[in-house]
């Protein structure tokens, strides 16, 4: 068996940009030695593995070194494929069943939209070992759980112009890192992502980091629909629409090559 894999590079409709992802069609579940594998054989910040469930589809997620409970980019370029070689019509809604529930994927005016978990941000104090880590540019800080720290910049240029020391981000007691600020013109706020933990030390685009920072930027500027950006290398936009209980992410994506993993083992 031939298992067909694609690349998507997703929150950008131009090829090289946005975030890369593969993702594999599976027709029978897979060891996760082998997916890890697989995902490692890759070498993007994540690979997706898609397996038809009924009418839904299973997915999950790895990095190059990890498997990994959430991931909006991977699944955005999982709803691309689905959509656009023909297993769901426009109109259709793709539920993927995944290791944080089911996050239903949408096809709205070129936009896909998925619908995933709100993570609820709680403010924190600075310490010396963060600010010796993240210099003097911040003006808040807020955790989720005890493994993500969102800190907020003085301005965009302090975010754009940050150099991260990844041995030094390693350093400190969370897997997952934002830093963020407001932005002027176009978007309401920018942000970077940084993993090193999960082998992945710069993000290019996070649609999981959205589901902190929608709901940090909506009590700091009373609003709960946003324009963001994720100002890596690569670079890529985002829309932000916050609920009650759900954050909704959306994106476009473009295929930018497919093929088949000739080896199961």
């Amino acid at each position: 068996m031939k298992y067909p894999v694609y690349q998507v590079d997703a929150f950008t409709v131009k090829p090289f940009t946005g975030n890369p992802a593969a993702v594999v069609l599976l027709d029978q579940p897979k060891e996760d030695a082998w997916m890890q594998a697989v995902a490692a054989e890759m070498n993007l910040s994540e690979t997706a593995f898609l397996l038809a469930k009924g009418d839904d589809y299973s997915l999950r997620w790895f990095t190059p070194i990890t498997e990994v409970d959430l991931c909006g980019h991977a699944t955005l370029a999982s709803a691309h494929i689905l959509f656009e070689f023909g297993f769901y019509e426009p109109d259709e809604t793709i539920n993927f069943n995944t290791k944080s529930g089911v996050i239903p994927a949408t096809f709205k005016q070129g936009t896909i939209e998925l619908i995933m978990p709100r993570r609820e941000p709680v403010v924190t104090t600075k310490t010396p070992e963060i600010e010796a880590v993240f210099c003097n540019d911040i003006v808040d800080l807020a955790q989720w759980s005890d493994r993500l720290l969102l800190l907020e910049f003085k301005d965009a240029q302090s975010v754009h112009s940050f150099v991260p020391h990844f041995k030094q981000i390693a350093s400190l007691p969370w897997d997952d890192f934002i830093i963020t600020s407001k932005s002027e013109g176009k978007f309401d706020f920018i942000s970077r992502f940084f993993s090193p933990h999960t082998g992945i030390n710069e993000d290019p685009v996070t649609g999981m980091s959205f589901c902190v920072l929608g709901p940090y930027w909506q009590a700091k500027l009373g609003k709960s629909d946003f324009h963001a950006f994720q100002a890596s290398a690569r670079g890529g936009e985002v829309w932000v629409k916050v609920a009650d209980s759900q954050i909704l992410v959306g994106g476009k994506a473009v295929t930018v090559c497919q093929g088949e993993l000739l080896h199961q083992h």
